[in-house]
């Protein structure tokens, strides 16, 4: 079973009770432990020929899959901060014209612990000038402990979302909405 802890991490009894995953109660000392859903980020830059920028994951989950600049919002941090902070981390760019695109629920399964997060999109731009997703790919200074490299993946229709390795669904969603979106444009 999933997120099943055999002890208080207070008293240390073994009575402790796992209520569906999400909560966790020791009768003994009265001890709660909720598993909140977690806040996270992600980031689409594209160019204007639909290519969009991605990483390859360094680390599980999902290591070797792609995935958007991002990751977990700090305590004290809204979401648009943490887009800025994750892309100066992870690609070492600053980012602008941040725009909210949506949200999706997904499962980040890490050491045994499955935690449930809500997963928040975003555009942006990134600062300066380049002529081509290469080139910008060459700017780049991936976070190694997050970042194996950098892929530019053409995204102009559903069906090309379903071909991209994406390291999880709830960016696969996203691709395909920001597809629809650009689709009205």
């Amino acid at each position: 079973m999933k997120n099943n802890f055999n002890m208080c991490p207070i008293c240390g009894s073994k009575a402790i009770q796992n209520k569906n995953g999400r909560k966790w109660l020791c009768p003994e000392c009265g001890f709660d432990l909720y598993n909140n859903v977690a806040a996270a980020v992600g980031v689409i830059i594209s160019d204007k020929e639909h290519n969009v920028l991605l990483e390859v994951r360094a680390k599980e989950p999902r290591k070797g899959f792609l995935a958007f600049p991002g990751g977990f919002v700090d305590a004290d941090e809204s979401a648009e901060e943490a887009v800025v902070r994750e892309c100066r981390e992870e690609i070492g760019a600053e980012v602008t014209n941040i725009k909210y695109l949506c949200t999706f629920p997904n499962t980040y399964e890490y050491k045994n612990i499955e935690y449930k997060t809500c997963d928040m999109f975003f555009t942006a731009e990134l600062a300066g000038k380049f002529n081509n997703m290469d080139e910008l790919i060459q700017s780049l200074h991936g976070q190694e402990s997050e970042v194996q490299g950098f892929v530019s993946q053409k995204v102009d229709s559903i069906e090309a979302v379903d071909k991209i390795p994406l390291a999880f669904i709830s960016a696969n969603k996203t691709l395909k909405k920001w597809v629809e979106k650009n689709a009205d444009n």
